[in-house]
């Protein structure tokens, strides 16, 4: 039994590197073990951690409230259950995930046999996002545990109170060969990548995924990087305002918009943007101000002040260049507060349009001919996301076919990533990789080939040996 502590290294100290080194030896030496491990030693670990995860789901919701002000929900906080959905996925089918999959063999090779086996990576580095902390951390997890793999997890610092809490949780479940979590900041996180890991798996910023998969081509470990973009919101004529205004204030505001999939700009016929403003600013009025001014227990707070001041200045830069705040606006600086703001006429040069914006501020656009929306998109990155809106199905086709993202919901939003049997991933600027549900076993898994050869002929009567 190898013991699981709490590594705290914040400020980084001389007992990082050599500490670091000897666990990431431990996990190592642990490799062949896991890899012969059944379905039934995996599962019996995600048993106990699914456990832990509900005994404790009170410190969850108390940890991300005092982290991020999220809403306080109990056991059914959705951060928890959408690890809980991964880890009872995989608890009903990790058996068919690991079988050997057979293959029907080309003519050439008749009465050969093929198979693809999987096997685990080795060591996964695991880095936690600030916006989703402790599903973006545990939610990935299940799949390189279900894979057989060791990890070594750092949840991000901006949130103490989560990551303290992820440490203790993981120690109370794991052996520190196999799992292990190191707490700390940008340097401990530098430090980490210089271990010559097997796979590393990022959620974060594109600024920060470049950084992370230069770090990789040093030991060529191989990355999956959840990142971003600007998730556009793509509407025609027959679209019913009032519904898709209330689906696009929960998936622009929740979590103050710091969200990967957050409707980053709605696209809608001009004649049809104004009745669209005064019916958001219903639903607004009535979600966010119902006793007359903000109920910040329904929106979260921004994640730092350097954010706070970011979002003020995109939105000051858009006013510059002529966008009009009909909406919101305000800012509360001293609680990390900016209310839900919506701003039209939008210049397609402003940094609004140009950065994602992961925060509570909308940009209403109007478009006259649709391939203007196509040819912005394109000029901006592939999304992550994008949510088109229509009764005709020649519209959705024409959008599927004119962009390219990580996943599209139609009359929705967010619903792809709900799913959980469907992959999540972003493509070039909006990241690489697919997890959840099969696609995560698969992703944190090697799919390696296995050929056997049919008996050889017998050269001299020209039949089969026996």
């Amino acid at each position: 039994m190898v013991a699981n502590v709490n590594y705290l290294f914040d400020p980084i100290d001389t007992q990082a590197e050599p500490e670091i080194q000897r666990v990431f030896r431990a996990q190592r030496g642990q490799q062949g073990r896991l890899k012969a491990s059944s379905a039934d030693v995996r599962k019996q670990k995600l048993k106990r951690l699914r456990d832990v995860l509900v005994d404790h789901a009170h410190d969850i919701d108390q940890a991300l409230f005092d982290d991020l002000r999220k809403p306080r929900m109990g056991n059914q906080h959705f951060e928890l259950i959408s690890v809980l959905e991964e880890i009872d996925l995989a608890l009903a089918e990790l058996e068919t995930w690991m079988a050997p999959e057979k293959i029907a063999v080309s003519a050439h090779n008749a009465g050969c046999k093929a198979e693809i086996r999987y096997e685990p990576k080795g060591i996964c580095l695991l880095f936690g996002a600030w916006n989703f902390p402790f599903a973006l951390t545990l939610a990935p997890l299940v799949p390189m545990i279900a894979a057989g793999n060791c990890v070594i997890i750092k949840p991000n610092e901006l949130q103490p109170a989560t990551s303290r809490l992820i440490a203790r949780l993981i120690s109370q479940v794991f052996e520190e060969n196999e799992v292990v979590v190191f707490q700390g900041g940008v340097p401990l996180a530098e430090l980490l990548l210089t271990l010559p890991v097997d796979h590393i798996f990022f959620t974060g910023s594109p600024a920060v995924g470049k950084r992370v998969m230069q770090a990789a081509a040093n030991h060529l470990s191989s990355v999956t990087l959840e990142l971003g973009g600007k998730c556009p919101v793509i509407v025609d004529g027959t679209t019913d305002l009032k519904a898709l205004a209330g689906k696009i204030v929960g998936a622009r505001f929740f979590n103050a918009g710091q969200l990967c999939l957050a409707c980053d700009q709605v696209w809608l016929p001009a004649e049809r943007r104004d009745e669209f403003v005064e019916i958001l600013r219903v639903i607004i009025n009535q979600t966010f101000y119902a006793s007359g001014v903000l109920d910040k227990s329904r929106l979260s707070r921004i994640v730092d002040s350097r954010n706070v001041a970011r979002l003020q200045s995109t939105l000051i830069n858009a006013v510059e260049l002529g966008a009009t705040v009909v909406i919101g606006g305000q800012v509360e600086s001293e609680d990390l507060t900016i209310h839900p703001t919506v701003v039209v006429d939008v210049s397609l040069h402003a940094r609004l349009m140009q950065e994602e914006i992961f925060g509570p501020i909308l940009p209403v656009m109007t478009y006259a001919k649709l391939q203007d929306v196509f040819e912005h998109i394109d000029a901006t990155g592939k999304p992550l996301a994008v949510y088109v809106f229509s009764e005709r199905p020649e519209f959705v086709e024409q959008v599927l076919l004119n962009t390219s993202s990580g996943g599209v919901t139609v009359n929705d939003v967010l619903r792809h990533y709900q799913e959980i049997r469907l992959p999540f991933g972003g493509v070039n600027q909006s990241g690489m990789g697919r997890y959840k549900g099969r696609y995560g076993f698969l992703e944190l898994s090697n799919a390696r080939s296995v050929f056997t050869p049919c008996a050889p002929s017998d050269s001299t009567t020209g039949k089969d040996s026996e």
